[in-house]
């Protein structure tokens, strides 16, 4: 890991976002809640808090955080059949916690593709990336 003990704590966040892509009726099945495993957004949530909890667990040489926040929203794109995963992490610490806030994306996306694959093997999930991080020396980045 690096070594990260002479860095000054400041407030850290990250955004990331990412897609998955399904037929049609499969996101009306989701948003209607006739899913046969349940609510499948209000189960992505907790998924993807979770998998923010434990990237250190995950992706090797990633530092253990105390998050202070994590918020997880979902977009939906009738027209092109696709839910967007948007998360915020946040904390005040040495390191940022872009790794966090991809992982819960990935981590609510797959749940999202578990809970509905019975009805859609052909789902995709893509365009997982970093759209805003925040704090430490680098100031404030934005994607383009």
């Amino acid at each position: 890991m690096v070594d990260v003990g002479d860095k000054t704590e400041t407030r850290r966040i990250a955004r990331a976002a990412g897609e998955i892509r399904m037929q049609p009726a499969t996101l009306q099945l989701i948003l209607a809640g006739d899913a046969k495993k349940g609510d499948v957004l209000g189960v992505a949530r907790i998924a993807a808090i979770q998998g923010a909890k434990r990237t250190a667990d995950l992706i090797p040489l990633c530092h253990p955080l105390a998050l202070t926040r994590v918020a997880t929203e979902f977009n939906i794109d009738q027209a092109n059949s696709a839910i967007e995963c948007v998360v915020t992490a946040e904390t005040l610490g040495r390191t940022g916690v872009e790794m966090e806030a991809l992982t819960a994306v990935s981590v609510g996306l797959l749940t999202i593709y578990d809970m509905c694959k019975a009805a859609d093997r052909g789902m995709r999930i893509g365009a997982i990336r970093v759209l805003e991080k925040q704090g430490g020396k680098s100031g404030h980045w934005l994607a383009d």
